[in-house]
């Protein structure tokens, strides 16, 4: 219970400024928000910091000890077909029934079939699953890897464009972000964690980053190829709709809905675990039930952050978008980017990735600044996201310079920041990004560019966030290697210029 009230004291901390910034311009005049959007909101707000709080709980004390456990002991099983055929399984299950995967299939299925892009995405990350790990056993390094695929996705996108579905450009990258949620981000980590530990040696640090990285590449690769053969009538149609009556009823409602979706989710994972431990793993009894209240605190954590997220976060942030774009238009850009800052705080896998990293790299990367480099790049992308939304112009001037700038940073960088900075920008692009940013800038599309534009214009915010991590956090590492480089002329100089007098000979 300890535990709990710091988790929940934490979230408190993350979530509350987002929520104060909503408050206050529901006190402007210019924006009219009925009273019972105010009460749902509130009441999300409250739902939000619990399960923000079990989440966060859960995670450490079942997610990323399941992970770590399933990989160490299929890498003990020295049996590389059993590794990566158990990872494929693993890591197509768990994106199907990802909550942010079916959101976003959701809110796509207007202009491209709901079912048939889950399942797409699912074999896209069970397949790079497997890449990610070949790539720890061969020790290549992930720059390399990651540099071949980006190639491959970027002549995907020409080939799109050339076929005239260009729009659906923003929602395969965005589906790369989206895949990555608070589900799978733990547990892939973790597993990425224990495989390194057993197949890797001097490498262990750099190659327990990187599974998030490569499995986001997979949904992208995925949605690509279904957009060059998909149908060129991409008319699309905004559905948010907002509590107007019964706040009890919508709350019931969506967590029934929630509640079978998560159950879905980590009912796979649990049972995939439960497999594992019954025929390598043989874990005590003791820690099988200390990771089975950490399932159950994940449980209520997802169901709570999320129902909250779908009836109080995403209609206001629709709304936020729409009105802000009719009364204050000039403060469009500003408010996107003190959104960004905010909503990165209260992103639940993203103290989860900051405490593994801080962890495995023995302090090298502290939180503070894994957080500071986070907050800046995301707050940075939603700026620009608005920017692109106002101008209307496409999403591959973003992409393809960002992504260049950071596959070139991977170079002049220690490769554990290139690994971290790839894995930052899948967890970075969570619920609140995709629940409440997303219909941000899809009622900012809609109020200045009409609903028609909003499938090549509001989506691709999640990718942009996505993209922003990946040259921060490299930029750390550069910075860090300046830094040295700078002390050691330094000390050398002064060593250099010292009085030879003051040199004692014991000779």
């Amino acid at each position: 219970m300890r535990q709990l009230w710091a988790k929940i004291r934490e979230a408190l901390v993350s979530a509350l400024p987002i929520t104060l910034l909503v408050y206050l311009m529901a006190l402007l005049p210019s924006f009219s928000f009925t009273s019972t959007e105010m009460v749902a909101f509130t009441v999300s707000a409250v739902l939000l910091v619990m399960g923000i709080g079990l989440f966060n709980l859960g995670a450490d004390i079942a997610m990323t000890p399941m992970g770590v456990q399933v990989g160490s002991g299929l890498s003990r099983q020295k049996s590389i077909v059993l590794l990566l055929a158990v990872s494929f399984v693993l890591g197509m299950l768990i994106t199907i029934a990802e909550p942010d995967l079916q959101v976003l299939a959701n809110q796509v299925g207007s202009v491209m079939n709901g079912k048939l892009l889950i399942y797409a995405v699912g074999v896209g990350v069970g397949g790079f699953l497997v890449v990610a790990i070949l790539r720890i056993i061969f020790k290549r390094r992930l720059a390399k890897v990651l540099m071949l695929f980006y190639m491959l996705l970027f002549s995907l996108a020409l080939l799109l464009a050339v076929n005239g579905n260009l729009p659906l450009l923003p929602m395969a990258f965005d589906s790369g972000g989206v895949t990555t949620g608070p589900i799978t981000v733990p547990f892939i980590m973790a597993l990425g964690v224990g495989i390194s530990h057993v197949l890797s040696d001097r490498r262990s640090q750099e190659d327990s980053f990187g599974l998030v990285a490569l499995s986001s590449v997979g949904p992208i690769l995925a949605v690509l190829m279904l957009g060059i053969f998909a149908d060129k009538d991409l008319s699309y149609t905004v559905n948010y709709s907002a509590v107007e009556q019964n706040v009890l009823a919508a709350y019931l409602n969506n967590a029934a809905h929630v509640a079978k979706e998560v159950g879905v989710a980590l009912g796979l994972i649990v049972v995939f675990f439960l497999l594992c431990q019954a025929f390598f793993l043989k874990l005590p009894k003791r820690q099988l039930l200390r990771i089975g209240v950490g399932v159950v605190f994940t449980y209520l954590g997802l169901v709570l952050f999320l129902t909250s997220v779908n009836v109080g976060y995403m209609p206001i942030g629709y709304k936020l978008g729409t009105q802000l774009s009719s009364t204050h238009p000039t403060l469009l850009v500003g408010i996107g980017l003190v959104m960004g800052v905010l909503v990165v705080m209260a992103e639940p896998a993203i103290h989860v990735l900051n405490a593994q990293v801080e962890e495995i790299t023995g302090g090298y990367v502290s939180k503070k600044s894994m957080m500071l480099g986070l907050c800046t790049g995301v707050g940075a992308a939603i700026a620009l996201s608005v920017v692109r939304i106002i101008f209307d112009f496409s999403l591959v001037y973003y992409i393809i310079p960002g992504y260049f700038i950071s596959l070139a940073l991977s170079l002049f960088v220690p490769p554990v920041y290139t690994a971290i900075a790839f894995d930052s920008g899948g967890v970075a692009s969570g619920p609140m990004t995709s629940g409440f940013i997303l219909p941000f800038a899809i009622g900012v599309c809609a109020a200045l560019q009409g609903e028609n534009a909003v499938l090549g214009n509001g989506f691709g915010v999640v990718a942009m966030v996505a993209m922003a991590p990946l040259i921060t956090i490299q930029l750390l590492g550069f910075k860090a290697i300046v830094s040295n480089k700078i002390k050691e002329k330094r000390a050398m100089r002064r060593i250099l210029q010292a009085d030879d007098e003051q040199i004692i000979n014991f000779m």
